[in-house]
C-alpha cells in the first residue's frame, strides 16, 4: 500500500514529468529532528490576526508544511497536525496539537473534532480526501487543499487561467484505490479536488501552485542551479535565454495560504510566479548575483540538448522548451491570485537561503546533487555536452 512518503518520492511535480525522465529521489532516512531554525524557515516576525482559528494541518512537516505552520503560529492561530509524526518527529513540540494518523489507513484521531480550517498539504489520492471526510465532512467551515497545475488537461496555449479544462481519469483507474501513481499524478489530483468540492460544497479553497521551490526541498529541482553556479566555472545554460519559468519560493506560497484561509476564501487559484513574466536568463542571472564565484553561462538550443538526450526538466530543472504542447507551461495566468494578494519575494531572498539550506544538508543529499542523482547534471555529463556543442 503506498504511503504518502512512498508518493513524495515517487512523483514528478507535473503530469509529463514522468516522460521527461524525472527520477525516484534516493531512499535516504527520514531527517531528524531540525535542532534550530533553518536559514529560510526561521519563524517570521508578523502581526497576530484579527481572529485566533483553530487550524487541522494534514501533514506539515516535510518541505511547504512547516513554512505554513511557522507562519500560522505566528499569526496567533491554534494549530493541529494530522501526521505519522516521523518525518522530523515532534518538530512542532509543545507549540501544536499533534494527532497521528496516516492518510493511506487510520486516522480515528479526528472522530469528533471541529476545525475552523482544514489545510490539505500532501493529498493525492482521492481515497485520503474520502477517509479525512468520514470525520470531518459538516465539522469544518473551510476545507484548503493545495492541488498542482499538473491538473490541466493541456499547456498549449500561454496566459491560460483557472478555467482551463483538467484531466480526466484514466479509463479503469479506480479512483480510491492506492496503486502506484504513474504518470496518473495529474488526473488523481484533479480527481481529489472534485472530492473536496463534493464532501465540502461551498466551503472549499484549490490552490494549485507550479513549481515550489526553497530551503528544504529535497528533490533538488530548482535547487541544482544555486548549487551548481555557487561552484563556478562554465554552466551549462538549456534553451533560449528568452524562455519563459515560473517558480514560487514556499514561504510566500504558505503565508499566502494561511491569509487566504483568514480570509475565508473560497474558489480555485493559480499559485505561481512570479507576478511578472521570468525568463531563464534572468532566473540564472539572478541566482548567479548572490555568489561571488564567477560563473559564466553557455547557452545551448533545445534541439542539441533533445539529440545529446539531455531532458528538460530533469537533467535541466525548472526549463521547459517552449513548444506547440508546452507554450503555457511556464506561462500560467495568476491574476487571480495576485489580485487576491498573493506576493513575492525577491528571487535573490529565494536563491541564497536555498543555498545556505543545501550547505546545511546531510553530506549524502549534498553529494547526491552534484551526481545528479535526482535532479541536475554530473560535472562530467554537462563537461561532455558542452564540448560537443563547441565541437559541432
Amino acid at each position: 500500500m503506498a504511503s504518502r512518503r512512498d508518493f513524495l518520492k515517487a512523483s514528478a511535480v507535473v503530469g509529463a514529468a514522468g516522460a521527461m525522465g524525472f527520477r525516484r529521489a534516493p531512499q535516504t532516512p527520514t531527517p531528524t529532528p531540525l535542532q534550530r531554525p533553518v536559514k529560510g524557515m526561521d519563524a517570521p516576525t508578523v502581526g497576530k490576526a484579527a481572529t485566533s482559528l483553530n487550524i487541522l494541518i494534514l501533514g506539515g512537516t516535510g518541505f511547504t508544511g512547516p513554512q505554513q505552520v511557522n507562519y500560522a503560529l505566528a499569526r496567533g492561530h491554534k494549530v493541529t497536525l494530522l501526521n505519522r509524526n516521523r518525518t522530523r518527529p515532534d518538530l512542532f513540540k509543545g507549540k501544536v496539537d499533534q494527532l497521528i494518523g496516516d492518510l493511506s489507513g487510520d486516522v480515528s484521531a479526528l472522530a469528533g473534532k471541529s476545525f475552523d480550517a482544514v489545510l490539505d498539504i500532501p493529498t493525492t489520492y482521492p481515497f485520503w480526501v474520502r477517509n479525512v471526510g468520514q470525520h470531518l465532512k459538516g465539522r469544518v467551515k473551510q476545507y484548503v487543499f493545495i492541488s498542482t497545475i499538473s491538473v490541466y488537461a493541456s499547456n498549449a496555449n500561454a496566459g491560460e487561467d483557472e478555467t482551463g479544462k483538467t484531466m480526466p481519469l484514466p479509463a479503469g483507474l479506480d479512483p480510491y484505490a492506492l496503486a502506484p501513481v504513474g504518470n496518473n499524478y495529474g488526473p488523481l489530483k484533479a480527481y481529489s479536488e472534485q472530492e473536496v468540492e463534493k464532501t465540502y460544497p461551498g466551503a472549499a479553497l484549490i490552490i494549485r501552485p507550479g513549481l515550489i521551490v526553497g530551503p528544504l526541498d529535497r528533490s533538488d529541482r530548482f535547487t541544482y542551479w544555486p548549487s551548481r553556479i555557487d561552484r563556478g566555472g562554465e554552466v551549462l545554460a538549456p534553451g533560449d535565454p528568452n524562455d519563459p519559468v515560473q517558480i514560487i519560493d514556499a514561504r510566500d506560497l504558505a503565508e499566502w495560504t494561511i491569509r487566504m484561509i483568514e480570509k475565508r476564501a473560497t474558489g480555485v487559484f493559480n499559485a505561481t510566479g512570479p507576478d511578472k513574466p521570468m525568463s531563464m536568463a534572468e532566473m540564472l542571472y539572478g541566482i548567479k548575483g548572490v555568489t561571488t564565484a564567477g560563473a559564466q553561462f553557455t547557452w545551448v538550443p533545445a534541439d542539441f540538448l533533445r539529440a545529446q538526450k539531455v531532458q528538460q526538466w530533469r537533467d535541466m530543472p525548472v526549463w521547459i522548451a517552449p513548444g506547440p504542447t508546452s507554450n503555457g507551461f511556464s506561462r500560467r495566468n495568476v491574476s487571480k491570485a495576485v489580485a487576491a494578494g498573493l506576493t513575492y519575494r525577491p528571487l535573490a531572498e529565494t536563491a541564497r537561503d536555498t543555498l545556505e539550506w543545501h550547505k546545511t544538508r546531510p553530506a549524502a543529499e549534498q553529494e547526491a546533487l552534484a551526481a545528479g542523482k535526482i535532479a541536475g547534471m554530473a560535472a562530467a555529463r554537462e563537461a561532455e555536452v558542452l564540448a560537443a556543442w563547441k565541437a559541432r
